[in-house]
Protein backbone atom coordinates (compact mmCIF):
# COMPACT_ATOMS: atom_id res chain seq x y z
CA UNK A 1 0.00 0.00 0.00
CA UNK A 2 1.06 3.38 -0.87
CA UNK A 3 2.55 5.95 1.79
CA UNK A 4 -0.46 8.50 0.56
CA UNK A 5 -2.95 5.59 1.92
CA UNK A 6 -0.98 4.59 4.95
CA UNK A 7 -1.50 8.23 6.34
CA UNK A 8 -5.09 7.86 6.75
CA UNK A 9 -5.31 4.24 7.07
CA UNK A 10 -6.79 4.05 10.77
CA UNK A 11 -9.64 7.00 9.96
CA UNK A 12 -11.63 4.94 8.20
CA UNK A 13 -11.65 1.48 7.45
CA UNK A 14 -14.33 0.38 5.23
CA UNK A 15 -14.78 -3.68 5.36
CA UNK A 16 -18.24 -4.40 3.77
CA UNK A 17 -20.43 -2.71 0.64
CA UNK A 18 -22.79 -1.55 3.49
CA UNK A 19 -20.18 0.59 5.13
CA UNK A 20 -19.29 1.69 1.92
CA UNK A 21 -22.82 2.48 0.38
CA UNK A 22 -23.06 4.90 3.64
CA UNK A 23 -19.86 6.14 3.46
CA UNK A 24 -20.69 7.67 -0.05
CA UNK A 25 -23.57 8.35 1.00
CA UNK A 26 -22.56 10.82 3.91
CA UNK A 27 -19.57 12.01 1.95
CA UNK A 28 -21.61 13.32 -1.22
CA UNK A 29 -23.38 15.57 1.20
CA UNK A 30 -21.03 16.76 3.76
CA UNK A 31 -20.43 19.94 1.65
CA UNK A 32 -16.66 18.37 2.26
CA UNK A 33 -16.34 16.81 -1.38
CA UNK A 34 -15.62 18.71 -4.50
CA UNK A 35 -18.52 19.72 -6.39
CA UNK A 36 -18.22 16.83 -8.97
CA UNK A 37 -19.12 14.80 -6.03
CA UNK A 38 -21.93 16.64 -4.36
CA UNK A 39 -24.94 15.21 -3.97
CA UNK A 40 -23.91 12.04 -6.28
CA UNK A 41 -23.59 9.50 -3.49
CA UNK A 42 -23.09 6.50 -6.74
CA UNK A 43 -19.93 8.72 -8.28
CA UNK A 44 -18.42 8.79 -4.82
CA UNK A 45 -18.63 4.89 -4.55
CA UNK A 46 -16.97 4.42 -7.89
CA UNK A 47 -14.15 6.39 -7.14
CA UNK A 48 -13.27 5.24 -3.38
CA UNK A 49 -13.48 1.57 -5.29
CA UNK A 50 -10.92 2.83 -7.97
CA UNK A 51 -9.32 4.62 -5.39
CA UNK A 52 -8.70 1.54 -2.95
CA UNK A 53 -7.17 -0.41 -6.37
CA UNK A 54 -4.61 2.48 -6.13
CA UNK A 55 -4.00 2.12 -2.41
CA UNK A 56 -5.61 5.47 -1.55
CA UNK A 57 -7.91 5.95 1.48
CA UNK A 58 -11.95 7.13 0.90
CA UNK A 59 -11.45 10.26 1.39
CA UNK A 60 -8.31 10.65 -0.66
CA UNK A 61 -9.80 8.90 -3.85
CA UNK A 62 -12.61 11.69 -3.64
CA UNK A 63 -10.36 14.32 -3.38
CA UNK A 64 -7.71 13.30 -5.84
CA UNK A 65 -9.64 11.20 -8.22
CA UNK A 66 -11.79 13.21 -10.84
CA UNK A 67 -13.90 12.36 -14.05
CA UNK A 68 -12.86 15.14 -16.67
CA UNK A 69 -13.57 14.97 -20.10
CA UNK A 70 -15.02 11.63 -19.85
CA UNK A 71 -11.77 10.35 -18.68
CA UNK A 72 -10.87 8.58 -14.85
CA UNK A 73 -7.88 11.09 -14.00
CA UNK A 74 -5.66 11.80 -10.83
CA UNK A 75 -4.36 15.02 -9.90
CA UNK A 76 -0.70 15.67 -10.89
CA UNK A 77 0.41 15.43 -7.42
CA UNK A 78 -1.69 12.38 -5.99
CA UNK A 79 0.01 10.78 -8.94
CA UNK A 80 3.65 11.26 -8.09
CA UNK A 81 2.77 10.52 -4.12
CA UNK A 82 1.33 7.16 -5.66
CA UNK A 83 4.39 6.25 -7.50
CA UNK A 84 7.38 7.47 -5.18
CA UNK A 85 4.82 5.27 -1.60
CA UNK A 86 4.98 2.44 -4.46
CA UNK A 87 7.67 0.12 -3.55
CA UNK A 88 8.98 -0.39 -6.73
CA UNK A 89 10.15 3.14 -7.12
CA UNK A 90 13.58 4.13 -6.29
CA UNK A 91 13.01 7.79 -7.17
CA UNK A 92 11.25 10.77 -9.28
CA UNK A 93 13.39 13.59 -10.17
CA UNK A 94 11.76 16.99 -12.33
CA UNK A 95 13.97 19.95 -13.88
CA UNK A 96 13.32 22.16 -15.81
CA UNK A 97 15.91 23.79 -18.94
CA UNK A 98 15.86 27.00 -20.80
CA UNK A 99 13.50 29.99 -20.75
CA UNK A 100 10.58 31.61 -22.71
CA UNK A 101 9.73 29.86 -25.70
CA UNK A 102 12.52 27.13 -25.12
CA UNK A 103 11.67 26.33 -21.64
CA UNK A 104 11.58 22.44 -21.05
CA UNK A 105 9.91 20.02 -18.39
CA UNK A 106 11.89 17.36 -17.67
CA UNK A 107 11.37 13.85 -15.45
CA UNK A 108 13.17 11.30 -14.55
CA UNK A 109 11.45 8.13 -13.88
CA UNK A 110 13.42 5.54 -11.78
CA UNK A 111 11.96 2.26 -11.52
CA UNK A 112 14.13 -0.32 -9.13
CA UNK A 113 16.02 -2.82 -11.55
CA UNK A 114 15.06 -0.82 -14.68
CA UNK A 115 16.99 1.56 -16.96
CA UNK A 116 15.35 5.71 -16.01
CA UNK A 117 12.23 6.43 -18.41
CA UNK A 118 12.78 10.15 -19.11
CA UNK A 119 10.26 11.79 -20.50
CA UNK A 120 10.12 16.27 -21.67
CA UNK A 121 7.50 18.18 -22.78
CA UNK A 122 8.59 22.18 -24.22
CA UNK A 123 6.73 25.01 -25.16
CA UNK A 124 7.23 24.04 -28.32
CA UNK A 125 5.09 20.77 -27.88
CA UNK A 126 2.68 23.09 -26.26
CA UNK A 127 2.46 24.64 -29.06
CA UNK A 128 2.27 22.07 -31.37
CA UNK A 129 -0.77 20.74 -29.94
CA UNK A 130 -2.20 23.84 -29.38
CA UNK A 131 -2.14 23.70 -26.21
CA UNK A 132 0.21 27.34 -25.64
CA UNK A 133 -2.40 30.14 -26.18
CA UNK A 134 -5.17 28.22 -24.73
CA UNK A 135 -7.14 30.23 -22.34
CA UNK A 136 -6.98 28.84 -18.54
CA UNK A 137 -4.19 27.06 -16.90
CA UNK A 138 -2.10 26.91 -19.60
CA UNK A 139 -1.58 30.79 -19.90
CA UNK A 140 -1.74 31.38 -16.54
CA UNK A 141 0.82 28.65 -15.33
CA UNK A 142 2.52 27.00 -18.55
CA UNK A 143 5.76 26.24 -16.17
CA UNK A 144 3.38 23.91 -13.89
CA UNK A 145 1.25 22.75 -17.23
CA UNK A 146 4.64 21.61 -18.87
CA UNK A 147 5.71 20.07 -15.34
CA UNK A 148 2.46 17.99 -15.15
CA UNK A 149 2.38 16.93 -18.66
CA UNK A 150 6.17 15.81 -18.47
CA UNK A 151 5.70 13.98 -15.31
CA UNK A 152 2.40 12.43 -16.50
CA UNK A 153 4.43 10.90 -19.46
CA UNK A 154 7.31 9.33 -17.78
CA UNK A 155 5.05 7.66 -15.02
CA UNK A 156 2.56 5.79 -17.12
CA UNK A 157 5.69 4.76 -18.91
CA UNK A 158 7.35 3.56 -15.77
CA UNK A 159 4.79 2.78 -13.53
CA UNK A 160 1.84 1.36 -15.32
CA UNK A 161 0.82 -1.07 -12.73
CA UNK A 162 0.97 1.39 -10.08
CA UNK A 163 -0.84 3.99 -12.21
CA UNK A 164 -3.83 1.19 -13.48
CA UNK A 165 -3.83 3.31 -16.62
CA UNK A 166 -5.23 6.28 -15.04
CA UNK A 167 -3.86 9.51 -17.09
CA UNK A 168 -3.21 12.73 -14.76
CA UNK A 169 -6.13 14.97 -14.04
CA UNK A 170 -4.36 18.21 -16.11
CA UNK A 171 -4.11 15.96 -19.17
CA UNK A 172 -7.72 15.06 -19.01
CA UNK A 173 -8.33 18.76 -19.07
CA UNK A 174 -6.59 19.48 -22.57
CA UNK A 175 -8.47 16.26 -23.94
CA UNK A 176 -11.70 16.61 -26.54
CA UNK A 177 -15.14 16.35 -24.94
CA UNK A 178 -16.66 13.04 -26.41
CA UNK A 179 -18.90 14.52 -28.63
CA UNK A 180 -20.63 11.38 -29.39
CA UNK A 181 -22.70 11.91 -25.74
CA UNK A 182 -23.24 15.25 -25.43
CA UNK A 183 -26.00 15.28 -28.18
CA UNK A 184 -29.30 17.39 -26.94
CA UNK A 185 -31.76 15.28 -27.19
CA UNK A 186 -34.74 15.39 -29.96
CA UNK A 187 -37.74 15.09 -28.06
CA UNK A 188 -39.98 14.88 -30.82
CA UNK A 189 -38.91 11.33 -32.19
CA UNK A 190 -39.11 8.97 -29.60
CA UNK A 191 -37.79 6.29 -30.22
CA UNK A 192 -39.52 2.72 -30.30
CA UNK A 193 -38.79 0.87 -27.68
CA UNK A 194 -39.23 -3.07 -26.46
CA UNK A 195 -42.37 -4.14 -24.66
CA UNK A 196 -43.00 -2.64 -21.32
CA UNK A 197 -40.57 0.23 -22.10
CA UNK A 198 -42.19 1.71 -24.71
CA UNK A 199 -42.61 5.54 -24.15
CA UNK A 200 -45.85 6.99 -26.18
CA UNK A 201 -45.24 8.43 -29.28
CA UNK A 202 -48.49 10.65 -29.22
CA UNK A 203 -47.03 13.26 -26.73
CA UNK A 204 -43.41 14.87 -25.86
CA UNK A 205 -42.13 13.11 -22.61
CA UNK A 206 -39.22 13.83 -20.20
CA UNK A 207 -36.83 10.95 -20.28
CA UNK A 208 -35.95 11.48 -16.97
CA UNK A 209 -39.40 11.48 -15.40
CA UNK A 210 -40.53 8.57 -17.41
CA UNK A 211 -37.70 7.04 -16.50
CA UNK A 212 -38.49 7.63 -12.94
CA UNK A 213 -41.49 6.31 -12.60
CA UNK A 214 -40.64 3.13 -14.77
CA UNK A 215 -38.08 2.58 -12.06
CA UNK A 216 -40.29 3.23 -9.03
CA UNK A 217 -42.55 0.47 -10.16
CA UNK A 218 -39.20 -1.94 -9.59
CA UNK A 219 -39.67 -3.59 -5.92
CA UNK A 220 -36.50 -6.46 -6.09
CA UNK A 221 -32.82 -5.73 -6.81
CA UNK A 222 -33.15 -8.88 -10.04
CA UNK A 223 -36.15 -6.64 -11.12
CA UNK A 224 -34.14 -3.57 -11.49
CA UNK A 225 -30.99 -5.56 -12.98
CA UNK A 226 -33.59 -6.74 -15.66
CA UNK A 227 -34.95 -3.29 -16.28
CA UNK A 228 -31.35 -1.68 -16.13
CA UNK A 229 -31.02 -4.67 -19.12
CA UNK A 230 -33.72 -2.83 -21.31
CA UNK A 231 -32.93 0.20 -20.70
CA UNK A 232 -29.69 -0.06 -22.37
CA UNK A 233 -31.34 -1.49 -25.31
CA UNK A 234 -33.46 1.57 -25.43
CA UNK A 235 -30.16 3.52 -25.64
CA UNK A 236 -28.94 1.33 -28.25
CA UNK A 237 -31.54 1.96 -30.50
CA UNK A 238 -31.29 5.73 -30.08
CA UNK A 239 -27.86 5.10 -30.94
CA UNK A 240 -28.58 3.69 -33.77
CA UNK A 241 -31.50 6.12 -35.18
CA UNK A 242 -28.67 8.84 -34.82
CA UNK A 243 -30.70 10.03 -31.73
CA UNK A 244 -28.66 9.35 -28.83
CA UNK A 245 -29.55 10.40 -25.27
CA UNK A 246 -28.11 13.27 -23.99
CA UNK A 247 -25.34 12.91 -21.30
CA UNK A 248 -27.20 14.23 -18.68
CA UNK A 249 -29.78 11.71 -19.10
CA UNK A 250 -27.40 9.01 -19.40
CA UNK A 251 -25.95 10.37 -15.98
CA UNK A 252 -29.03 10.77 -14.31
CA UNK A 253 -30.42 7.38 -15.24
CA UNK A 254 -27.32 5.46 -14.23
CA UNK A 255 -27.79 7.44 -10.79
CA UNK A 256 -31.32 6.29 -10.17
CA UNK A 257 -30.64 2.32 -10.96
CA UNK A 258 -27.60 2.34 -8.59
CA UNK A 259 -30.38 4.07 -5.87
CA UNK A 260 -32.63 2.11 -6.48
CA UNK A 261 -30.65 -1.60 -6.64
CA UNK A 262 -28.84 -0.61 -3.34
CA UNK A 263 -32.02 0.50 -1.96
CA UNK A 264 -33.62 -2.52 -2.78
CA UNK A 265 -30.46 -4.77 -2.06
CA UNK A 266 -29.68 -3.04 1.16
CA UNK A 267 -33.77 -3.89 2.06
CA UNK A 268 -33.53 -7.64 1.07
CA UNK A 269 -29.78 -8.14 3.00
CA UNK A 270 -31.50 -6.83 6.37
CA UNK A 271 -34.94 -8.97 5.72
CA UNK A 272 -32.61 -12.34 5.73
CA UNK A 273 -30.73 -11.10 8.23
CA UNK A 274 -33.77 -10.51 10.23
CA UNK A 275 -35.23 -13.86 9.17
CA UNK A 276 -31.89 -15.77 9.74
CA UNK A 277 -32.22 -14.30 13.77
CA UNK A 278 -35.88 -15.49 14.05
CA UNK A 279 -34.50 -19.24 12.96
CA UNK A 280 -32.19 -18.66 15.57
CA UNK A 281 -34.24 -17.57 18.53
CA UNK A 282 -36.88 -20.29 17.55
CA UNK A 283 -34.27 -23.53 17.92
CA UNK A 284 -34.85 -25.34 21.23
CA UNK A 285 -32.04 -24.01 24.14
Amino acid sequence: MSALAKTHQSTIQITSFNELMRFADVAANSGMVPNSYAGKPNAVLIAVQMGSELGLAPMQSVQNIAVINGRPSVWGDAMIALVKGSSVCDDVIETFEGEGDQLTAICVAKRKGKAPVEARFSMKDAEIAGLKNKPGPWKQYPKRMLQMRARGFALRDAFPDVLKGLISAEEAMDLPQDEGRSTVINYSEPARTPNNLKISQNKEQDPIQWFKEKLATKNTSDEVLSFEADWKKIIQKRDEKGNPFSDDILDAASDMIADRYMELKSKESQEVETYAQEEIEELPA
